[in-house]
């Protein structure tokens, strides 16, 4: 089996970049939010459960309407939980069936999570790789690139895990306030260490 590699870490801290250099670097990456999309595509069973919660979110061809269902999940922190209970159900089990795969041709695999820890999916991981960035810088990052407005954006960020929560947690922090060069090289850094230690197993 590959050794699994999580990545996560906070909405707008630069996470895509820092997948992309472990491609870049032989990785075969998992992306989650597409794993996501898999499980609610229309008609699926997971559309049937999430539309007896969510019924103005779905049609009659049970299509679900993301943009709505963000409004509400993301200003409540009760349904967001529910909806991640029954989304990472599914989620976790193809979640599985793609590792199995991956690790016929990748001897590392990348889990890109921005929501690994919710999932419960970092017990399939041996390394966890968070990246942060400073809440200002953030915010200022997600509403020129999403053109959403500064509540908008807080309420994502309130029903998010702080900045030490994935200190804590996590075996590397990706601290990403800068340049894009000085993430590169963290990132790059890392992966040396990933790949030189022969990691099959959680670094203490």
């Amino acid at each position: 089996m590959s050794v699994v590699v999580g990545l996560t870490g906070q909405s707008g801290a630069g996470k895509t970049l820092v997948s992309q250099i472990f491609a870049e670097k032989g990785f075969g990456v998992i992306n989650c939010d597409m794993a996501a999309r898999e499980v609610t595509e229309a008609g699926s069973a997971c559309n049937r459960e999430l539309s007896e919660i969510f019924p103005e979110c779905f049609d009659d061809k049970l299509v679900l309407d993301r943009r709505a269902l963000g409004s509400i999940v993301f200003a409540d922190r009760q349904k967001l939980d529910t909806l991640n209970t029954v989304i990472f159900r599914y989620i976790d089990k193809l979640l599985d069936e793609k590792i199995a795969q991956y690790s016929i041709d990748y001897e590392y695999v990348l889990l890109d999570a921005p929501t690994l820890f919710e999932a419960g999916a970092d017990k399939k991981c041996d390394v966890i790789v968070s990246v942060t960035a400073d809440e200002d810088i953030r915010l200022k990052r997600i509403t020129e690139r999403d053109s959403l407005d500064e509540a908008s954006v807080k309420n994502r960020f309130a029903s998010q895990h702080s900045q030490t929560f994935f200190e804590e947690k996590s075996d590397f922090v990706i601290k990403n306030n800068s340049k894009s060069e000085e993430a590169v090289r963290q990132t790059i850094d890392i992966i040396d260490k990933i790949k030189e230690d022969k990691i099959g197993s959680k670094i203490n």
